[in-house]
């Protein structure tokens, strides 16, 4: 029955979802406890079974929708969930690019301590968190605070540029460090806007509504 395959389905996301989770996770306390094996994990093992996951969800998708031919939300799931696939795998990329951004930083002196950068990744990996709790329980309500606080992610990376440009000018040999923290900062921007897309999403599955680009709707 497809009710059983769409669970299945589900339950492959969550499965996938957690993995991504432990990437960024790891990427962030590789970046703040200088563990090279953490980021070293990232990218050579968890990075592979994020690949493996994201193509086996993708043909499970195109399966259920050959198979079935599904109608209203029964194809809503399926295809968001496809969307939500695409999405966590870009989430996996941005995770691979802070290890490497810390790899490099672990060769630098530092800039200065790092404050802004773990409350900007608690609020990012608590949105992601939030995000996929929203999705397996079809709770709109949660997804929709997840959206909310995209904002606050938005103003801690400008609160990070503005202060590096100001290293940066006042020395230049923090350069080459600032823009890797930079990039950092960037990333978990990213993930936070990909955790906003993946609520928007569980909002159209469960309410058939899409807000994307009407957020004073929400």
């Amino acid at each position: 029955m497809l009710a059983n395959e769409i669970i299945e389905l589900k339950k492959q996301l969550i499965e996938y979802a957690g993995l991504i989770e432990q990437m960024i996770d790891k990427s962030i306390t590789g970046l703040l406890k200088k563990d090279v094996d953490l980021l070293d994990e990232v990218m050579e093992k968890l990075e592979p079974r994020a690949n493996d996951f994201e193509i086996e969800l993708e043909q499970t998708c195109i399966i259920l929708i050959a198979k079935f031919q599904p109608a209203a939300k029964d194809l809503r799931t399926i295809i968001m969930t496809a969307q939500m696939n695409n999405d966590l795998e870009r989430v996996g990329d941005f995770a691979v690019n802070i290890a490497e951004s810390a790899l490099r930083l672990l060769t630098k002196p530092p800039v200065k301590p790092f404050i802004d950068i773990p409350n900007m990744a608690g609020l990012t990996i608590r949105m992601l968190k939030d995000a996929i709790d929203s999705f397996a329980n079809e709770n709109t309500r949660l997804a929709k605070s997840v959206c909310e606080r995209d904002e606050a992610v938005d103003n801690l990376r400008d609160q990070i540029y503005r202060e590096l440009i100001t290293y940066m000018i006042s020395n230049p040999s923090t350069i080459e460090a600032a823009l890797e923290i930079m990039r950092i900062s960037t990333s978990l921007e990213r993930v936070a806007d990909l955790s906003t897309n993946f609520c928007e999403d569980v909002i159209f599955i469960v309410e058939g509504r899409i807000i994307k680009h009407h957020k004073d709707e929400i």
